[in-house]
């Protein structure tokens, strides 16, 4: 989580900061009029920069996996950015209309805009030929671009029109590119932020040009086949093993895949909940959590086409740590399954402790835990809410005494993980060693 709060507001700040030696450097605006083409300029150059990024890292670049702690980390430094860029494009459409709200108020009174010096430059010329086409396309994309951006944050959005509506935005990207390219200040190309702006802009298209060719992840793609559905009604969970047929490099223990039973549907993360083995077999353990996965017990049958893209994440369990403590909550305990699985051919010397909270007391599913875990020699703590009460910092260090000697892996609930990782910085655990895989991707 360090890094993305690095990357957001470092990123925004040089923004920023390069914006201000062009703009700012010389005088502060001193009238209405300056005051409003510098929120201008400044709102479209940051909305602008954050969506750019923002639609380079929905490709996504594996190179970058490592950096910032995984896919699913990057993605959370995706939806910040759209925020940002929500915000600042926003503001840009307010800048605009500003003059209109206030003159029809009766506030300010109707003036001539003021007009800057025009550059000799053919390159000039041509963009101004092009501005009263660059306004228009750019109001239309701004009002799409709002609207996808506020579908994409809202939780009750079905995910299957979600993964349809989202892939928009790059084309109302590609049309605020045009915009912005033939209404920004044109000094400004000759500028330090000039270049930066045209990497962006290059990196930002090209990416949406991958999204809307459906070419991400093209690279990392395998197909095969269900071979077994079983249900699990007494934990609401559906176990779904897939033969993989092809290529697929393989995974390790922790990691996820994006996962496609139904093409309307479109592809959703799944951890892979067994360790690989090199045959293509693969499984999965889904919670009953939202619309499509309380109907998938229904629909999913022997013999179904399945696609997976893949793997990501850096939830690999790689420490230099002299012990580690694993917590998984709910279905969180699938990433520890398939280590569990990885530790009985591969044994490891490295002491370990799973500790599994659930709310649901179902035998079978504890008693298969407990002989996988004793088959790879992990020490394991089952805490059932309603009887044992909630799992914290303070029993886990209890229960392992040399537990500052280790690093911590969680997977579950994020309330759940906020607070464990709170209570344990406390006592002073650094945050490289408490390792978090973060189930909302959206």
């Amino acid at each position: 989580m360090k890094h993305i709060k690095l990357s957001l507001w470092g990123f925004l700040l040089l923004l920023a900061g390069l914006w201000w030696l062009v703009d700012l450097r010389v005088a502060m605006p001193n009238t209405f009029g300056t005051w409003r083409n510098s929120l201008i300029y400044f709102t479209g150059i940051m909305g602008l920069g954050v969506m750019s990024v923002a639609l380079m890292l929905a490709v996504r670049p594996i190179a970058l996996e490592p950096f910032f702690g995984g896919l699913d980390k990057m993605y959370r430094l995706h939806k910040w950015l759209g925020i940002a860029g929500l915000v600042m494009v926003v503001l840009h459409w307010t800048g605009t209309q500003l003059p209109g709200w206030l003159t029809g108020l009766g506030l300010m009174a109707r003036h001539a805009q003021e007009r800057m010096p025009e550059p000799n430059s053919p390159v000039f010329q041509f963009f101004q030929s092009l501005r009263d086409a660059a306004e228009g396309i750019g109001e239309w994309a701004f009002y799409a671009a709002v609207v996808l951006m506020v579908l994409a944050l809202v939780k009750w959005f079905p995910y299957r029109l979600f993964f349809k509506t989202h892939r928009l935005l790059a084309v109302a990207y590609l049309f605020l590119v045009f915009h912005s390219v033939v209404l920004m200040k044109f000094s400004y190309w000759g500028e330090l932020i000039g270049p930066l702006m045209a990497l962006l802009v290059l990196g930002g298209s090209v990416s949406a040009v991958i999204i809307l060719l459906r070419r991400v992840g093209l690279s990392r793609r395998a197909v095969g086949v269900v071979r077994k559905v079983t249900y699990h009604k007494e934990v609401r969970t559906l176990e779904v093993a897939v033969q993989l047929k092809g290529r697929w490099a393989g995974h390790d223990s922790g990691q996820f895949v994006f996962v496609t039973f139904d093409t309307r549907e479109g592809a959703h993360p799944f951890t892979i909940s067994s360790a690989w083995s090199g045959d293509g077999h693969m499984v999965f353990l889904i919670k009953e959590l939202g619309d499509y996965t309380r109907v998938l017990p229904a629909s999913l049958k022997v013999g179904d086409p399945v696609k997976v893209e893949g793997p990501y994440g850096q939830f690999n369990f790689n420490s230099e740590c002299a012990r580690q403590i694993w917590v998984g909550g709910g279905i969180g305990i699938t990433p520890f399954v398939a280590r569990l699985e990885e530790l009985k051919v591969q044994p490891y010397d490295q002491p370990v402790d799973l500790f599994y909270a659930t709310a649901s007391p179902y035998n079978l599913a504890i008693h298969k835990l407990r002989r996988l875990a004793r088959e790879a020699g992990v020490v394991l703590h089952v805490l059932v809410e309603a009887q044992d009460g909630r799992l914290t910092a303070r029993r886990i260090c209890e229960a392992v005494p040399d537990w500052a000697s280790g690093d911590i892996w969680f997977c579950g609930p994020m309330a759940f993980g906020h607070a464990l990782q709170a209570d344990f910085a406390a006592r002073g655990l650094a945050s490289k060693n408490f390792h978090e895989e973060l189930f909302d991707m959206r």
